[in-house]
């Protein structure tokens, strides 16, 4: 647990899927080029190059983190740019009639640039996902047949519910109809493994601050032969695909954090869905009336979404925010709407859960104490919800409209 005396008592960390704590590795490696290494890696004096030898390194380290090309990687501002540029890219190289497929359960960095596209007169298909988030595969070919530019681009994890994408099945789908294929995969780097040479993606995009490096760096997997044009135009780095001058503290500890990740990933793993099903037995347990969304069967080892019934999400998560519980009813990206969750509303859960969906999402710095604590202090709060609620099992079903 995390002590913070001038502002509260203790902070239990549960929100790991919106951000993640730097790494005290990361943040050793990057301090340098907030002093001393301070250069230009651009520019043509030594200086500059011994600074530019740092991003060489960091890019090799990236790429062995995704097993593909140092020249494959570029680096970006965030996954949001990454998308964007992906799917912009990829749609200006093909020009009018693009056909774009992606799905109703993107994150908006995906599902907004999509449907900008749509507005400019590409063709746009969100397929639709069953009761635990799935696609239809045979619908994705159904939509790929007989087109002759199309870009598919459906993450590899959901970043709500944890679902996890039969991704290696959907690349060869793809292939089989020439279509480009990207991938978000900001949910899996550092959870599970990423290796483009067993899911044959044409373009990923990864966030650094969900693995415990710093916020604001991300990547662009960009498969040698792929065509897009670039979407930050200007000066002449990153081979010329994305202008701006290069980030090196936090490029440095991205390739840092790949590689923490790449070391402890397996371990961590085991550690972590130890720590989230002891969670989940213990909610379903201590609280009637929650059901746990998603694929329970194909799921990230740290994310755990479950919907309360007859309760709101937002009251939850103020609850447990009193007590030092960081949660979330779903993406940090949206946390500013009441609207329920495009997700969960996608996957067809009832009205009398659909506003009550949280999120749990853990890891290598959670601690089982901090499970017990937050299964200690979460049923009071679902049982004096509930006493307030003017919902409950004996309600009128035709209320809920």
């Amino acid at each position: 647990m995390i002590y913070y005396p001038a502002i509260m008592e203790k902070i239990v960390y549960f929100d790991n899927n919106a951000t993640s704590r730097v790494a005290p590795e990361v943040a050793d490696v990057m301090r340098p080029f907030f002093g001393e290494l301070y250069g230009n890696p651009s520019s043509m004096h030594a200086f500059g190059g011994q600074v530019a030898k740092f991003v060489t390194r960091a890019r090799e380290e990236v790429a062995a983190f995704l097993n593909c090309s140092p020249e494959e990687v570029i680096f970006t501002s965030c996954a949001t740019e990454s998308d964007n540029a992906a799917i912009r890219g990829t749609a200006d190289w093909f020009g009018t009639g693009t056909k774009v497929i992606t799905t109703a359960v993107e994150h908006p960095a995906v599902l907004q640039p999509c449907r900008r596209l749509k507005a400019l007169g590409h063709t746009v298909v969100e397929l639709p996902v069953d009761g635990v988030g799935q696609i239809d595969l045979d619908r994705l070919r159904a939509e790929l047949k007989g087109t002759q530019h199309a870009l598919v681009s459906i993450m590899w994890a959901n970043n709500e519910t944890g679902t996890v994408f039969p991704i290696e099945k959907i690349a060869d789908i793809c292939r089989e109809y020439g279509a480009v294929f990207h991938t978000d995969a900001v949910q899996v780097a550092g959870k599970i493994p990423v290796d483009v040479t067993k899911v044959p993606v044409d373009l990923l995009a990864m966030s650094g601050h969900k693995f415990h490096a710093p916020k604001g760096i991300g990547i662009l997997y960009v498969r040698k032969g792929t065509k897009l044009k670039p979407f930050l135009l200007g000066g002449h780095q990153e081979a010329g695909r994305r202008a701006g001058t290069e980030n090196v503290p936090y490029i440095v500890g991205l390739a840092k954090a790949c590689e923490l990740a790449r070391i402890g990933m397996a371990e961590e793993a085991v550690q972590i869905t130890a720590l989230r099903d002891r969670l989940e037995a213990g909610i379903l347990a201590k609280c009637p009336n929650v059901r746990v969304n998603g694929d329970r069967n194909h799921r990230l080892p740290n994310t755990l979404n479950v919907s309360f019934e007859y309760i709101e999400g937002e009251a939850i998560a103020y609850r447990l925010s009193d007590l030092g519980i960081c949660i979330s009813t779903g993406s940090a990206c949206a946390s500013g709407s009441l609207d329920p969750s495009h997700v969960i509303r996608a996957m067809g859960v009832p009205f009398i859960a659909v506003h009550g969906s949280v999120r749990f999402s853990l890891s290598r710095y959670n601690t089982m104490e901090e499970v017990d604590y937050v299964l200690d202090r979460l049923p009071p709060v679902i049982r004096n919800l509930r006493e307030l609620s003017p919902f409950g099992p004996d309600t009128d079903p035709t209320t809920f409209k």
